[in-house]
């Protein structure tokens, strides 16, 4: 049972900056070892209240990564396969960027725009802007 667990969210003053994690638990250790041929994409996905679910970043199973206009030179995206965990640094923060923050796991190394391609989901982080 593949589980994603977010945290490192919180409330933060304009300008500020902060760190969320998701550590990933359930797969088996042949598929989310640092091995170069089996990493799957991740990404971030948020969603304010009254929006849509919407994508923010999101990291390859072969290292590329990709941003939402909103957020690119503020937030930054990275993967540490050997502790299977996914963060998402954020500097510069907007009250825009208030929303619940989610991380989300597709099973290809290939990512997608679709956020319904992503099968594995977290709870959700609360990020709060003022």
């Amino acid at each position: 049972h593949v589980q994603l667990v977010e945290s490192g969210g919180g409330s933060v003053q304009a300008g500020g900056s902060l760190r969320v994690s998701c550590t990933v638990s359930g797969y088996s250790y042949s598929r989310w070892t640092s091995s170069t041929s089996i990493r799957y994409c991740m990404g971030w996905f948020r969603q304010a209240p009254g929006k849509e679910r919407e994508g923010v970043a999101r990291t390859s199973g072969y290292g590329g990564t990709i941003y939402a206009d909103s957020v690119k030179g503020r937030f930054t995206i990275s993967r540490d396969n050997a502790k299977n965990t996914l963060y998402l640094q954020m500097n510069s923060l907007k009250p825009e960027d208030t929303a619940i923050y989610y991380c989300a796991a597709r099973a290809s190394a290939l990512c997608s725009e679709r956020i319904s391609e992503y099968a594995y989901w977290g709870q959700g982080t609360q990020v709060t802007v003022s």
